[in-house]
């Protein structure tokens, strides 16, 4: 393509915070009627890059050119109305509201002739997106209500409905299920005949080189290569991510499965449509949790650990029976669970890396009765970031400062350091490239080989069979079935998953 046809460009960015360059002298070029891929393991400086062009952060250094004029925007607002949008990783909505309320806050539409917001066009043209996009959300529904997918599907409608010339998605999947990424992928589609340019930010490498036009690779803040997607393979793109081959995507499984260890009798929800279910679970085992979206996975969890009323059922570990009836008890009973959503349910945003690894164990730091030993607290957070290569300046970076990928390290790190003998898992690698993911499989096979039981839930088939040795498959929330990880497939888990729906 020639000059003109380019939509987007960024030349010589940098941009440092505090004890870290984030980005060094990086460049980007986007053409309008294209997708570009946008690749680099967590902390690579990806979301950094998009925050600069969208006006979140301010760059140190470097141009940003749109439609071949320089543009600094001032902040998210001054982007959005130079048809600029970014759909971000982490949601960030305005939970209590309804989705017409969180489509146009800031841009409410008013009644002619009176400074009165309009109730009656805001439902009209929200259903004039959604109708477009071929999204069937009921406009007046609470966001709060709302799966974690439907809710990531009307942060893109938002995106949409600004008519922006350029729209970031940053891991727009990591929430959806297969239909509704096929759903996404036709959105994509249209924009990009229409004459969008899309940044696409992703660490699934099947869909990079499916959806794709070209592929920027980053490394450590800096830009590595930008490759046409056509003519490049998984493993290329893999190694000018990480500097190095992996020539496996998951560690051999080694595991041990022992003794009968957790006991799940008749488990039903309150405020879930969580049925009546029993499983067992055994020391040493990687066991999976598969499913559509809304088949109950994460109710299952939240009941099993006492974040969730419990209508009915028993939990039996080493055939005592433990109630679990909040996350404290469930902690002193040796569970621990990592949530689905880091930021609504996982990070202290404003706290340092410290605190966000030391909260849930603060007993073990007692000095004296009443004092916390800050040499000990010290200890245990550095073992969590030299086990799990977390990458941070220091202990006491804010959290929120950190790449998603690295803030789930963190998390991981928090509820290790509470010494559990049963994890349970929610999506534990949504959002982490593939050397970190990697690093986490082989996290998980170790617990299992020191005897403890870890149950993962994931929307990533090919991950569930990868590290699992039996997979749970829930539908219409109730339990379909269950599969040996060995000798099952990907079909016979979806015939499952569709049993109750």
């Amino acid at each position: 393509m020639s000059e003109k046809n380019v939509l987007l460009k960024m030349e010589h960015i940098s941009k440092s915070f505090p004890g870290v360059k984030a980005l060094d002298d990086v460049q980007l070029e986007l053409k309008a009627g294209t997708v570009h891929a946008l690749m680099g393991e967590n902390g690579a400086g990806k979301s950094t890059l998009m925050k600069c062009l969208f006006g979140i952060y301010h760059k140190d250094e470097g141009k940003i050119f749109l439609d071949g004029k320089e543009v600094n925007f001032k902040d998210s607002k001054d982007a959005l109305e130079h048809g600029v949008a970014m759909v971000h990783q982490e949601l960030n909505q305005a939970l209590k509201r309804n989705v017409m309320d969180n489509m146009w806050l800031g841009r409410f539409p008013m009644m002619d002739k009176l400074p009165v917001v309009s109730e009656k066009k805001m439902y009209e043209q929200t259903m004039e997106v959604f109708k477009d996009l071929g999204i069937n959300v009921n406009p007046k529904t609470i966001m709060s209500e709302m799966p974690v997918s439907q809710r990531q599907m009307v942060e893109i409608a938002k995106a949409v409905s600004y008519n922006a010339k350029v729209i970031v998605f940053d891991e727009p999947t990591s929430s959806l299920t297969e239909v509704e990424v096929e759903h996404l992928f036709k959105i994509i589609n249209d924009l990009r005949n229409r004459g969008c340019g899309i940044i696409y930010i992703s660490h699934k490498m099947d869909e990079i080189l499916r959806i794709s036009d070209e592929v920027t690779i980053m490394r450590d803040g800096k830009y590595i290569a930008t490759k046409d997607s056509k003519n490049v393979t998984m493993n290329e793109i893999i190694k000018l991510m990480v500097g190095r081959e992996i020539t496996n995507v998951y560690p051999p499984k080694d595991n041990v499965v022992g003794d009968k260890y957790l006991e799940v009798k008749n488990l039903s929800a309150e405020y879930s449509k969580l049925e009546d279910v029993s499983f067992t679970g055994y020391r040493g085992e990687v066991l999976g949790v598969a499913g559509l979206d809304g088949a109950g996975r994460t109710e299952l969890l939240e009941n099993i650990f006492g974040i969730a009323t419990r209508r009915s059922g028993e939990i039996y570990v080493d055939g005592k029976r433990v109630l679990n009836r909040n996350s404290r008890e469930s902690i002193k009973n040796g569970f621990a669970m990592l949530t689905e959503e880091r930021r609504a349910t996982g990070i202290f945003g404003v706290r340092d890396i410290q605190a966000n690894s030391t909260v849930s164990s603060l007993e073990r730091y007692l000095k004296g009765k009443f004092m916390l030993d800050d040499k000990k607290m010290s200890e245990a957070t550095q073992w969590g970031i030299d086990t799990l290569k977390t990458k941070t300046p220091n202990q006491k970076t804010q959290i929120k400062n950190l790449s998603g990928g690295n803030q789930q390290k963190v998390i991981i790190t928090r509820w290790l350091l509470t010494n559990p003998s049963i994890l349970l898992l929610d999506e534990p690698t949504r959002g982490i490239d593939v050397g970190a993911k990697y690093e986490i499989y082989e996290l998980i096979l170790k617990l299992a080989k020191e005897g403890k039981l870890v149950i993962v839930v994931s929307s990533e088939m090919p991950e569930l069979l990868g590290i699992c040795d039996r997979i749970l498959v829930m539908s219409g929330g109730k339990l379909a079935g269950e599969v040996d990880a060995r000798k099952t497939s990907q079909e016979e888990i979806m015939t499952l998953a569709a049993k109750y729906v």
